[in-house]
């Protein structure tokens, strides 16, 4: 019988580890946000992560813009985040408006203060296995929730579905650095079904609907769902379709309760881990 992996159930664990350890600090871990865009998704979001950071007992400050925001004045308070010493995490929300450098306002960030880990030094730093200041929290939160579950990855066939800088890609490093061997597939693949068959791990990060069906997955294979989409009713439904699939796969995760959680989680870790650098601990 397949068993779910419980994102949420995981995911409080990590918070509530957090919410004690910061309990103890004189001084709080401070993540600072940036929300320009007018997309609805990136404003609750944006919410989540706001309210998961007050609850566990860090210090969060939201700065949001309209779309008269300019690049000039994003590059200012991006400066006064890097060399404010309280700030221990800048994160801007994805995607931007479009008339703003979504590449050039990540460079600025400070590699140190990336919480997201989408600066080029720490892409660089985890392509190379070289202890990156942080690493990207879905992949992250992928891993974790893995680990949680006592799935071995070392070893194992992983295929990623999508290619994004976000996700598919920082993922198969992240996978390769545990000793994977990672098969990256995406929009352009042919004959997607023989290599997700082929996983004993499955991964899908597209954002369609019921791209991964069961003739495309090995008996036993853990599958993980990280797509999102917003249906017409409002409910939401990820990549697999988990009503067939969960009858072939060993583990896989809902949709939603599964990923989601667990990069809120990682954010928050990530805060954490960069605040102690910072502060030599």
């Amino acid at each position: 019988m397949v068993q779910i992996l419980d994102g949420k159930i995981t995911a409080t664990k990590i918070l509530e580890g957090l919410k004690q350890k910061t309990s103890t600090l004189s001084k709080k871990p401070y993540l600072a946000v940036i929300l320009a865009n007018d997309d609805d998704s990136s404003k609750i979001y944006v919410n989540s992560k706001e309210k998961t950071s007050n609850s566990i007992g860090f210090k969060s400050c939201v700065y949001r813009f309209d779309k008269n925001i300019t690049q000039g004045e994003l590059i200012k308070l991006i400066h006064e985040l890097n060399q404010n010493p309280d700030i221990n995490g800048v994160l801007v929300q994805l995607p931007l408006y479009s008339h703003l450098d979504e590449n050039q306002i990540l460079n600025l960030i400070d590699p140190k203060k990336d919480v997201d880990g989408f600066n080029p030094i720490n892409i660089g730093k985890l392509n190379s296995n070289d202890n990156p200041y942080a690493v990207c929290c879905t992949p992250k939160g992928i891993v974790n929730l893995l680990r949680a579950y006592n799935i071995e990855l070392a070893g194992k066939h992983a295929v990623v579905v999508g290619r994004s800088n976000i996700v598919g890609k920082p993922l198969c490093s992240l996978l390769t650095n545990e000793d994977a061997t990672v098969t990256l597939a995406h929009s352009k693949t042919k004959n997607l079904k023989a290599i997700t068959k082929t996983a004993d791990i499955l991964i899908s990060a597209t954002g369609t609907t019921n791209l991964i069906t069961s003739d495309m997955v090995k008996k036993g294979a853990v599958v993980v769902d990280v797509g999102i989409v917003r249906m017409p009713n409002g409910k939401i439904k990820g990549d697999v379709d988990f009503e067939k699939v969960k009858n072939i796969a060993s583990f896989i995760t809902p949709v939603p309760g599964g990923v989601g959680p667990m990069t809120i989680a990682s954010l928050m870790e990530n805060t954490f881990e960069l605040y102690l650098k910072q502060n030599g601990i």
